[in-house]
């Protein structure tokens, strides 16, 4: 009864049993490669099928990333959270060549995730911009509308069946005209609460968008963070992203953040997991795969080696973004130049003003319901993209480019 902490499952699910679980005192090392090398590993021919862990019994855990369909990886530092991400993409890599599965990879620490840059598997370099993470978000949103599109057209459901009654026919009857072969997209998020910090709304927003319908389009979240706050995720994000992992966290407050529920804050670090999916009434216990950094880039090499010319970055110019390209495989190309504006309510504000015909501070400041220094910042974005007009004293600023009338009533030039 000294062994600390001690777990209690209550029932256990299933049983009319009450569990004690108590730590053993001789640790071992759950590797990756076993996971890889087992029957259930092999014998399971699902494109997404990533390896965990093993349970308290010791048997493998295998997780179906397309059933999934979003997951949130959360834990404190030094929980082991990093290698977990580690070990579901090599489980991945292993499984798909880059045209199968693409991924795009956000990585604000610049030490986790930079290391799979050069991989063909790569839609743009690993990004480390918060800026550039919105946009990423905004391209992969377009590309869900335009998947979407083509299955509407095609006539079905989602991407499984598609590549079953349209891409793979078509390929073994060695078509003129093939169909576009609509890879799976991950993306990979390795530090939330960094972007949270600078594009709260926008991130939020983008998130929840994607989740809420990219599953059927073959386009998968795993975000991660080591700060669980309801700052950083929040209800909406919660809702929409079933799919939990809570590694050890500091206190009770912040297990309930993560999986609606206690039990994280008694984990024992270094791979201790609860693993919680949409089809689960309570979170199962699992000792995370462990890959050393070693191991990861001599993978991500050897992928690089024998892949070499199959793609290659090309700049998207107003986007600052540099872009896979492999003929027909996808790409962020969709990117406009409007896209790469500091601030999400650019088009809102530009929007208002034009219809206005005029504009000041104050009004973009009741318009959007933002504060002083925003509303001041979009103005200068307005003027400098050839909106408005230089300021003229407290005069409102006159709208260059208008899509409705050019002038106000008396009461609305009140208002300015």
């Amino acid at each position: 009864l000294a062994a600390h902490p001690v777990r209690i499952e209550a029932p256990i699910p299933g049983k009319s049993l009450v569990g004690i679980e108590v730590p053993n005192s001789t640790k071992a090392t759950v590797g990756l490669g076993g996971l890889l090398s087992a029957h259930e590993w092999s014998a399971n021919g699902k494109p997404l099928l990533a390896a965990l862990g093993r349970d308290i019994t010791g048997a493998p855990h295998y997780v179906n990333v397309a059933k999934m369909p979003h997951a949130l990886i959360a834990g404190a530092t030094g929980s082991g959270k990093s290698v977990a991400m580690h070990a579901l993409i090599t489980s991945l890599l292993y499984r798909n060549g880059p045209n199968q599965l693409r991924f795009i990879m956000v990585d604000p620490k610049r030490v986790e995730l930079t290391m799979y840059n050069g991989i063909p598997h790569l839609l743009t370099p690993v990004i480390t911009d918060p800026k550039k993470a919105i946009l990423s978000l905004k391209w992969a949103a377009k590309e869900m509308e335009r998947r979407y599109n083509i299955l509407e057209a095609e006539q079905v459901r989602d991407v499984e069946s598609y590549h079953k009654t349209v891409y793979e026919p078509a390929k073994k009857d060695d078509v003129d005209e093939m169909p576009e072969a609509l890879p799976y997209i991950i993306i990979v998020i390795d530090e939330l609460a960094d972007i949270m910090q600078s594009y709260p709304r926008e991130l939020e927003a983008s998130i929840v968008r994607l989740a809420q319908m990219s599953r059927a389009v073959g386009i998968h979240l795993v975000l991660s963070t080591q700060r669980p706050s309801v700052n950083v995720i929040t209800g909406l994000i919660k809702a929409n992203v079933p799919t939990r992992v809570a590694l050890q966290v500091a206190s009770q407050i912040d297990s309930r953040t993560i999986l609606d529920g206690s039990g994280a804050e008694t984990l024992l670090g270094a791979g201790d997991m609860l693993y919680l999916s949409s089809d689960m009434q309570k979170p199962v216990r699992l000792q995370g795969a462990w890959v050393a950094e070693g191991e990861v880039k001599k993978i991500a090499q050897y992928i690089k080696s024998h892949n070499a010319g199959d793609l290659n970055a090309i700049d998207m110019g107003g986007s600052g973004i540099m872009v896979a390209d492999a003929g027909d495989a996808i790409g962020l190309a969709s990117m406009r130049e409007d896209d790469d504006i500091d601030d999400d309510l650019y088009l809102d504000a530009k929007a208002a003003v034009e219809e206005a015909g005029r504009a000041s501070t104050s009004y973009l400041q009741r318009k959007l319901k933002i504060g002083y220094s925003r509303a001041a910042r979009l103005m200068d974005v307005l003027e400098a993209k050839g909106i408005i007009g230089a300021q003229d004293g407290s005069k409102p600023r006159e709208v260059l480019s208008s899509a409705g009338s050019a002038s106000v009533s008396e009461d609305e030039d009140e208002t300015f």
